[in-house]
């Protein structure tokens, strides 16, 4: 997930008011003015013209002074997204006009409240001053992209870049949607694992910017909470025992490296384990037993993914790394026929 944001505007997203948030106004795209309207989506379109152009220096020029001069991490966006969609169909989805003019100077945080069903927008330590949200996609190509602009008006009627956010609206050619379904069928089998990764790439693909909450969204989250397995690593290592030897498992996520969707899970072996990682052969057996040991554990990984990617890291160097094919991965069980799957 690709993200620069405003400087001071992080996000705490929720459907509640908490204590010391401020409600500013919001205004829909079907209540601003055919002027308002107008106005934002020709600014936005023009945004990204200049993003598929890779004309950097354009887009520098009309963004604002805090944001302008620290504006590497937009640039690297700019870089990465210009070949996705230099050929792409802009369509710009949705407009919000967000007027935090009378907030004061010192509020920790602010909600606005837009439409119904309602879509919550937040900001933590949001300057006073006129806002916009403009959500745009970028399809007919290859990887479509989402792309979030945050706009401000300093003065006038110019709007000016203040935030720029970009998200894939695809993951291994399935969009959000077909994962949220996909995971659901996993839940209802009980496949926790499975489920629980397809639930987090469907938040982040249905999502286009982190900064915003709906009665969807919320429902995707509980949803994706109540299937959240308990040996799932996070704050602590997973400990995996393969043959009686236990790996500290630090990370599993998902990958689409190769092009499939891959099973990515990093460990960070013992000194007796990283020694034998320096012998090639030693180290595909230590790594293909972790995956066989994985699959054991959780057969029905094997339905969901294309294969697993393991990394053997120490500190922030990975001494070995590997990715197979689930059906190259010795010693795996196969589903029974007729078992519960959901097709890639």
């Amino acid at each position: 997930m690709r993200q620069d944001a405003l400087r001071a505007m992080l996000l705490a997203c929720s459907l509640w008011v908490a204590p010391g948030a401020y409600a500013a106004s919001c205004t829909t795209q079907s209540q601003m003015t055919a002027a308002q309207r107008d106005g934002l989506a020709s600014t936005a379109r023009t945004m990204l013209t200049q993003v598929q152009s890779g004309d950097v220096q354009a887009l520098q020029t009309n963004t604002i002074p805090a944001v302008a001069a620290d504006f590497s991490g937009i640039r690297g966006s700019i870089e990465y997204l210009k070949p996705l969609v230099q050929s792409a169909t802009i369509t710009v989805d949705d407009l919000y006009i967000l007027d935090a003019s009378s907030d004061p100077a010192s509020a920790p945080r602010t909600d606005f409240f837009c439409g119904s069903p309602v879509v919550v927008v937040t900001f933590n330590n949001l300057p006073p001053a006129m806002y916009a949200l403009a959500i745009v996609h970028a399809t007919g190509v290859q990887q479509p992209q989402q792309i979030a602009l945050i706009l401000q008006k300093p003065s006038g009627d110019r709007w000016m870049l203040a935030g720029f956010f970009d998200k894939p609206m695809m993951e291994a050619g399935h969009d959000g949607l077909w994962y949220w379904v996909s995971a659901r069928k996993y839940a209802q089998t009980k496949m926790d694992w499975s489920a629980w990764l397809y639930y987090r790439i469907a938040t982040n693909l249905l999502n286009p910017l982190d900064l915003v909450s709906s009665p969807n969204l919320e429902k995707l989250a509980h949803e994706s909470d109540q299937v959240r397995p308990g040996s799932f690593p996070g704050e602590q290592p997973m400990t995996l025992n393969v043959s009686g030897t236990a790996f500290a498992v630090t990370a599993v996520d998902t990958t689409t490296t190769f092009g499939p969707l891959d099973l990515d899970v990093h460990y960070t072996p013992d000194s007796a384990q990283a020694a034998l990682l320096r012998d090639p052969p030693a180290a595909r057996k230590q790594v293909t037993d972790i995956m066989a040991a994985l699959l054991q554990q959780h057969p029905d990984l094997q339905a969901a993914f294309h294969g697993i990617w393991v990394h053997a890291d120490q500190g922030n160097v990975a001494l070995f790394a590997l990715e197979l094919p689930m059906n190259q991965i010795i010693a795996a069980p196969q589903r029974a026929a007729g078992s519960n799957s959901v097709p890639r």
